[in-house]
């Protein structure tokens, strides 16, 4: 029996080698293959938040699946896969409940001033007199953006911590026991701390702009654990300089990896290196998901976690 031939596209995916190649012959990406390598590939290992030329796509004509290692795949030019036929499956919901950890973490660490505290007694700042006071989780107002997973996953932690919830998603989700805004702007007016949660795609870049920003306004928290180009960096910036906006604490960025001169004088901002997912345990969910999507597909079966139930749920 033919084995199915993979093509696996990032040095970072490497770790997965042993595995993919059990059952399926593998090829790297970065180790340059022939053209006539490519042409044989049945199925490409991506990681989800890189973009997916098209290019690459035409080097592959025999191309029937994109397996996703990563739960997000914004990277992938989903209306091409679709025109061509193409399955793509991602990791589900592997990493939510870490994710929405993060979220709460980072909104602890920037709004109970936990990461600027450490500085500061670590640089023997700490005196009776420059004492500090911080704002109370009990009774903070929580907007979410994007109720999918995360959003429900981090909407439950803080309401264990008695913060009040509202949330904006694309579609009313009437199950939900938190009460859906019309906008996000309105959102944004009525939340202490902005979470944005929610899924990138071509329609949304940029959607936390300064409008949404100086609605949150000069005592608001924004926590980003989505995707770094949801939000403008450069209105976020000038909010935070100019005392428009509260506080930020990001965990992604728009590049990755963010150049740490653009953050090196802003204030009010907690940094993470895109961690929120990055657990041992998450990852190796994630793994098992790529492993039962190739399986799966190459047997003829239904796909455990296809991209195109959400992209119809969308339409």
């Amino acid at each position: 029996m033919t084995r199915p031939i993979l093509l696996v596209g990032q040095p970072l995916l490497a770790p997965l080698l042993p595995l993919l190649r059990t059952g399926h012959d593998v090829i790297a990406l970065w180790e340059s293959p022939a053209p006539d390598q490519l042409n044989a590939v049945d199925a490409l290992v991506w990681a989800g938040e890189f973009p997916l030329g098209r290019d690459l796509m035409d080097a592959m004509p025999r191309l029937t699946l994109i397996a996703c290692f990563t739960v997000g795949y914004d990277g992938v030019d989903l209306a091409l896969a679709r025109e061509r036929g193409i399955a793509v499956a991602h990791a589900g919901n592997a990493n939510a409940e870490d994710v929405a950890d993060h979220a709460i973490g980072l909104m602890l660490a920037q709004r109970r001033w936990i990461v600027a505290g450490d500085r500061q007694l670590r640089a023997g700042q700490w005196t009776i007199e420059s004492k500090t006071r911080t704002r109370s989780m009990n009774g903070a107002r929580l907007g979410i953006v994007g109720m999918g997973a995360i959003g429900v996953a981090a909407a439950e932690r803080a309401q264990a911590m008695k913060i009040a919830i509202q949330w904006w998603g694309p579609r009313p989700k009437p199950d939900l026991p938190w009460p859906r805004t019309d906008d996000v702007v309105t959102l944004a007016r009525e939340s202490d701390i902005l979470l944005v949660a929610c899924r990138a795609d071509a329609h949304n870049r940029g959607m936390i702009d300064a409008h949404i920003l100086d609605a949150l306004g000069p005592e608001g928290l924004l926590v980003n654990v989505a995707r770094g180009q949801l939000v403008d960096e450069g209105a976020l910036i000038d909010a935070l300089r100019s005392g428009r906006l509260g506080g930020a604490a990001l965990d992604v960025f728009d590049p990755e990896p963010t150049d740490p001169v653009r953050w090196a004088d802003v204030p009010n901002i907690v940094l993470t290196p895109h961690t929120g997912g990055a657990t041992h345990e998450a990852v190796g969910r994630m793994a098992q998901a790529l492993m039962a999507n190739l399986n799966a597909h190459f047997a003829g079966a239904t796909l455990p976690s296809p991209v195109t139930d959400i992209i119809l749920e969308r339409g």
